[in-house]
């Protein structure tokens, strides 16, 4: 089933553009229908622009409560016939007014492996914890932060030499190849959720085990 997606943004876009570029390339069986910001200059906005998607703002306003924010949000998505939300850079929690609208449909993207280093500044809590790998994970959204059900995840070493810099760079990459994936396996109708647990069907293979630093026997 093709994806009728509203993509949420804050910031740059980075990975809105990982969709638009799937689904223009035929990867991602998914039409991007709007991209909504709470942030006027979100350089997200433009992309969208640059793509014939149509570019909206719904300003955030922190006088207000967070369901009548959702509640606007819901309104625009709904008058382009969005189906699927995707958080891309995303920086407000969502409240149950947007899951309720669209329940089960509703994905993020996270730059760690969850359930570690949930929130922000994730790269500066993964050096000063010493973490030898780190990643993102994309997942289904419930009212928590960064807690609902994993769908996939992508790992990277950190170096010794990192800084938080050079580990999301790295690590961006990697989120721009799992994020189309993760929606394609939604739009294939593949995703199954048991309790805390999701499930590829049918399952693909594991790729090995990781290493870091190398183990030598």
């Amino acid at each position: 089933m093709s994806l009728r997606l509203g993509v949420l943004v804050s910031g740059s876009g980075s990975n809105l553009q990982a969709i638009l570029d799937a689904s223009r390339e035929g990867r991602l069986d998914a039409e991007v229908r709007v991209v909504v910001s709470d942030t006027p200059d979100a350089y997200g906005l433009e992309r969208a622009r640059r793509a014939g998607v149509p570019a909206r703002v719904v300003p955030w306003d922190p006088g207000r409560p967070r369901q009548e924010h959702d509640r606007a949000v819901v309104e625009v998505l709904r008058a382009h016939g969005v189906d699927t939300v995707a958080l891309a850079g995303y920086m407000r929690l969502v409240t149950g007014e947007l899951l309720a609208a669209f329940p089960g449909r509703v994905v993020n993207i996270h730059p760690a492996l969850l359930p570690a280093f949930p929130g922000l500044h994730v790269h500066e809590k993964v050096l000063a914890h010493g973490a030898k790998f780190s990643g993102c994970t994309v997942h289904f959204v419930d009212e928590g932060t960064d807690t609902g059900p994993i769908i996939c995840q992508a790992v990277v070493p950190v170096r010794d030499d990192d800084t938080p810099e050079t580990l999301a760079a790295r690590i961006l990459r990697e989120e721009h190849r799992i994020y189309p994936q993760a929606l394609q396996y939604l739009a294939e109708g593949r995703l199954r959720v048991e309790g805390r647990r999701v499930f590829l069907d049918p399952p693909s293979p594991g790729s090995g085990t990781l290493h870091n630093p190398s183990v030598r026997f």
